[in-house]
């Protein structure tokens, strides 16, 4: 059985815990919360049952230290497929008054080095390739990154976290950033790949809500500078032509918005762009950013490995308007004694059908 069925079929997670399988933890689990999110640093937290045999006495199971341990390697899998990678950074006790005691792991992914680190530096004639590089290096991680445009003469990183700086230049870069292992992602939201997943309603898909909200929705973007060199003032407007390769089979946003209203513009204007094609790029990400949160949904599906931030699902059985592709943006992989395993997620995109 490959990945992807086995993960749908499964219906407890797994633990592994500094590279070992750790099948007493699989048993002892009551509950588990898998996050992960567009903007990078994934959560884990997860409860065991705490009492019971321990080295031949009855006692406290997981207080020795000696398998749940602060800095330890952290990992859950439905099926063969690992779904957090991280360490751990909280141990909590609970002792409930009519029942058996508990232990609480808390875990975050390898970003928190990046969150935990914070800088003033510039950096002189580098793209954001290259500034991606940098930090993954930084942090002893691998990058993974296929953004594309020209040197920066200068980009400074001002008392940000390394985590909040890269995020900033993801967005200004219409780029994700995610994390697998010891690999840092930072992908163009362009090259986002087809998970091969389709999930219909009434089956896998168990419930799914749904809205297209004008509210945050513009027709235009503008952004404003100064070239300090050419010493003249920068406007750069975006339009929804920025987003209309990903709306080829609907409307877009911005497109409704003018159809019902007229122009509605914004203006960004806490970046200082140096050009032209600066002030562009950074008009045309914001107008982006606000134009594919104009249908947003969220669902409960059976839990699946390959719903994963920077991944496309189909999503089937919803009508004309809502029914296609959508982006995923948050997941989370969820288990209790009252419901099981289950794979929560929310996803969006610029455009609603006719």
């Amino acid at each position: 059985m490959d990945d992807a069925r086995s993960a749908i079929a499964s219906a407890r997670p797994g633990f592994d815990v500094a590279g070992t399988a750790e099948p007493r933890l699989d048993a002892a689990l009551i509950r588990l919360v898998c996050t992960e999110n567009e903007a990078g640093l994934s959560h884990c937290e997860a409860e065991f049952s705490n009492w019971g045999d321990h080295q031949g006495a009855t006692g406290f199971t997981w207080f020795d230290r000696a398998t749940l341990e602060f800095g330890r390697d952290f990992a859950v899998r439905i099926g063969s497929a690992t779904v957090f990678e991280g360490r751990v950074m909280a141990i909590e006790g609970r002792f409930p008054a009519m029942a058996p005691p508990t232990v609480v792991i808390r875990a975050e992914d390898r970003l928190q080095d990046l969150r935990m680190t914070r800088r003033t530096r510039a950096f002189e004639r580098v793209s954001d390739a290259d500034i991606v590089r940098r930090i993954a290096s930084d942090h002893g991680l691998t990058a993974e990154t296929d953004l594309a445009g020209p040197a920066s003469t200068i980009v400074t990183q001002i008392n940000q976290s390394d985590l909040a700086f890269l995020r900033t230049r993801a967005l200004l870069a219409d780029a994700d950033v995610w994390l697998e292992a010891k690999t840092l992602h930072v992908p163009q939201r362009a090259s986002r790949t087809d998970a091969g997943l389709e999930l219909v309603h009434g089956a896998r898909l168990r419930h799914f809500e749904v809205a297209a909200d004008l509210a945050h929705q513009r027709t235009a973007v503008v952004c404003g500078g100064w070239d300090v060199g050419a010493k003249t003032a920068i406007a750069a407007q975006a339009t929804d032509s920025a987003i209309a390769g990903e709306t080829s089979t609907g409307i877009s946003g911005p497109a409704v918005l003018k159809q019902v209203l007229g122009e509605r513009k914004d203006t960004v204007a806490h970046c200082v762009p140096l050009d032209e094609v600066a002030a562009r790029g950074i008009a045309e990400a914001h107008l982006r950013s606000m134009a594919r949160r104009f249908v947003r949904g969220r669902g409960v599906a059976d839990a699946d490995a390959r719903l994963h931030v920077g991944r496309h699902v189909k999503l089937s059985g919803l009508g004309a308007l809502f029914s296609g592709n959508y982006g995923v943006v948050e997941t989370c992989h969820r288990f209790d004694a009252a419901v099981g395993l289950r794979t929560e997620f929310v996803v969006e995109r610029p455009w609603i059908g006719s």
